[in-house]
């Protein structure tokens, strides 16, 4: 005659892995943003000063094309927000920034969002434009004898265009991270639940007790 066996809820057994599995370390994620924040904003801060050092002010060189005339290196300094808008309000963007910033880290890690790489990652790609930007909005590359309204202007080198006709305002490589980071919160608000992990306990059905 067998003996039954000890039952196992193989539910709640599995509920730590699971949960494991569905809330991942917020501090690996927060490396992870962080890692991408610095490295993204460091790359552009690098790029801009490289450029304007070999390329010079704006109108002091002529255009250096990669693929002319669709690509090209010219530098150029942006006083306003996108396309230029909102010209002379450097401060404004600057505090905007902050702000944003400030809410990026809560919402990923008060409201959990990083519980999402794809979240994470996204965010990490606007935090490194915001540091990319903030720092030529705070004035921290601007020498005396610069014109004043550069003080708050942010350095772009990136030309791209169709024709003379069509040609995109000048950018740089923290205005990119920007558009990417933003194109995949966009994607994520069109096809939630893509990225998420599996929730706290779906681990499959229970097995039943065996006797």
């Amino acid at each position: 005659m067998n003996q039954a066996e000890p039952t196992i809820n193989h539910s709640e057994a599995g509920l730590s892995d699971g949960a494991t599995a569905a809330c991942p370390s917020l501090a690996g994620r927060f490396w992870i943003f962080l890692s991408i924040a610095v490295v993204g904003g460091g790359l552009d801060l690098w790029s801009k000063a490289a450029v304007f050092r070999w390329r010079g002010l704006p109108t002091q060189s002529d255009i250096w094309w990669v693929w002319e005339p669709y690509f090209g290196i010219e530098t150029a300094v942006n006083i306003g927000a996108v396309f230029g808008v909102g010209a002379g309000q450097g401060t404004f963007f600057a505090g905007m920034s902050v702000i944003a910033a400030i809410g990026i880290v809560i919402w990923l890690f008060w409201f959990r969002a990083a519980e999402s790489m794809w979240l994470t990652v996204a965010l990490g790609m606007v935090g490194g434009g915001i540091i990319g930007n903030l720092y030529d909005r705070l004035g921290f590359w601007w020498q005396a004898g610069y014109p004043d309204q550069w003080r708050s202007g942010v350095r772009d080198w990136i030309l791209w265009r169709i024709n003379e006709q069509w040609t995109w305002p000048n950018f740089n490589i923290a205005d990119s991270l920007l558009v990417v980071g933003a194109g995949m919160l966009l994607y994520q608000s069109f096809f939630p639940g893509q990225f998420t992990g599996p929730a706290v306990g779906d681990d499959g059905p229970a097995e039943q007790p065996t006797t």
